[in-house]
């Protein structure tokens, strides 16, 4: 399971605004080789569910994660941030051993 918190919602209903797309575009998270720690978070839109993909809903949102990087990321909750070190989304992964200080990339 993939959790979002309350801000991090709010910022993908923005975003989904601005970029003129409708609340029926899911988002992926995915996991990919590189970053200073290892490996890094991946985060897009996408309006289709692969075969492939474990779907999650939380707070309206549909998250779309590939079986391979379900195993780094189960039990991660996804966040919003726009405070003063840095404005983004964060992800709080349980799994992760080591993160790097922009929190963008870890290991387990």
């Amino acid at each position: 399971m993939i959790n979002v918190t309350d801000k991090a919602r709010e910022e993908i209903v923005t975003l989904l605004g601005n970029e003129g797309k409708s609340l029926d575009h899911n988002i992926r998270v995915s996991v990919k080789g590189g970053g200073c720690s290892g490996l890094m978070y991946d985060l897009s839109f996408d309006p289709e569910i692969q075969d492939s993909d474990e779907v999650f809903e939380d707070k309206g949102v549909k998250i779309l994660v590939d079986k391979k990087s379900l195993l780094y990321l189960l039990g991660t909750t996804l966040d919003f941030s726009d405070g003063l070190n840095g404005k983004g989304f964060q992800f709080v992964n349980p799994n992760a051993s080591r993160t790097c200080g922009c929190g963008e990339s870890f290991s387990v």
